[in-house]
């Protein structure tokens, strides 16, 4: 390690370059190790379990324009034709679609509104007892539903006083784990938890609420009415084919929209998920390969620089692997320092993000594994210009001398 001394008085020599390449490898060290815990997080948002067969359902909205017509009659003569239908297990109207984005939520409580208590935000879904079947929801404890349970009304004056909620919800809320039999209150109105579903995602994934949903037994037809339907597997396209023209065959004076896969629906909502992840991939590869290129660009310039001191070591008796060590040791004193100040950058930017995106926590591997990455990288792109350097052969370099 004798060379420590000269590789540093003769980068002191040329500050700007140096300075130049620890900004940039301290930059790409904050910026590359926040993307690359973002992107693992949005991939574990993305790969989320939603307890749904995405792929075996589907959802439409139908548009009623006749006149008298009976939307509660109307709506039940639908779900029970659409049930008959080669392909089909079950179907529901429901006031809203899981995974979708948009949907209706309040607040359930321990006591009633007015009284301190216990409470928690969580996702409402209004359906028949056809619900649970036709998302293939499991019941873990209770049971579902039954039809005299079920409030078809076209008022939102008389709401059901029972109720199915998930296990999240219920673990939340009930942490000794004796949430069945319960009453909560959504209001004033009491509801009693005749049921705990396993995972059940809500319509909104980035939600806290997203685990917390009630299924309360509640039809409430109108003139847009919301279908779901779960089909066998492998029978979802030829159902989807089918079910337009299936539908103006029971009743023609209306319109069939927003035909479209629960997986399709998903994935339109995530997809500012999906290109921000893209964005960040993109944004890795290019700070990756532009510092490699600054690494490349300035071991050049320095070599341009000192062609004759190279020349002249190499007359002296220094070998081909004294030239390579050299610069390889050069660009890791740089290299290292620019990582020391870019692991603390990375921290403090990620505590800004924690404070300002809500995002959790970054484990300082991400930091590590960075910057190993980044050292590795910058070593890599110097060994060709120090091999080219080492190859300067004496005479040349010293012609003038």
């Amino acid at each position: 390690m004798s060379e420590l001394k000269p590789i540093f008085n003769a980068l002191c020599r040329s500050k700007v370059g140096a300075i130049l390449l620890l900004l940039q490898i301290a930059i790409t060290t904050a910026i590359v190790s926040n993307s690359a815990f973002i992107i693992s997080e949005k991939i574990a948002y993305l790969e989320q379990d939603t307890g749904y067969p995405e792929q075996d359902i589907f959802t439409f909205e139908v548009m009623s324009f006749g006149e008298n017509i009976d939307y509660m009659r109307q709506a039940e003569l639908d779900e029970t034709a659409i049930r008959q239908m080669p392909g089909v297990i079950d179907a529901v109207t429901v006031n809203s679609v899981p995974l979708s984005g948009g949907g209706s939520s309040s607040s359930f409580r321990l006591v009633p509104a007015g009284q301190k208590g216990k409470g928690v935000q969580a996702s409402i879904f209004e359906a028949d007892s056809h619900f649970i079947n036709t998302f293939g929801i499991k019941i873990l404890e209770g049971r579902n539903f039954t039809e005299a349970e079920v409030s078809v009304v076209e008022e939102y004056s008389q709401y059901p006083s029972v109720g199915l909620i998930t296990k999240a919800m219920a673990d939340e809320l009930f942490p000794d784990g004796d949430a069945l039999g319960k009453t909560l209150y959504h209001g004033d109105l009491p509801m009693q938890i005749i049921g705990i579903t396993d995972v059940m995602k809500g319509p909104w994934l980035q939600s806290e609420r997203r685990d917390r949903s009630a299924i309360l037994p509640f039809v409430f037809a109108q003139k847009l009415t919301l279908f779901s339907v779960r089909t066998e597997p492998e029978q979802r396209a030829q159902v989807m084919q089918q079910i337009e023209q299936y539908m103006l065959n029971l009743e023609n004076k209306r319109v069939i929209e927003g035909l479209k896969g629960l997986d399709d629906v998903k994935a339109d909502y995530v997809a500012p998920d999906r290109l921000t992840m893209r964005m960040l991939l993109v944004m890795i590869v290019v700070l990756t390969l532009i510092t490699a290129l600054g690494i490349f660009g300035l071991t050049l310039f320095n070599i341009s620089k000192r062609t004759k001191q190279i020349g002249t070591r190499r007359a002296l008796g220094a070998r081909k692997s004294d030239i390579i060590r050299y610069f390889v040791i050069e660009n890791a004193m740089i290299s290292m320092l620019g990582l020391i100040v870019g692991s603390g950058a990375a921290v403090m930017m990620a505590q800004q993000l924690m404070k300002h995106y809500s995002l959790s926590q970054m484990p300082l591997f991400y930091v590590l594994f960075t910057a190993v990455g980044v050292l590795l990288i910058s070593l890599l792109a110097v060994v060709g210009p120090a091999k080219r350097a080492a190859n300067i052969s004496p005479s040349i370099a010293t012609r003038t001398i």
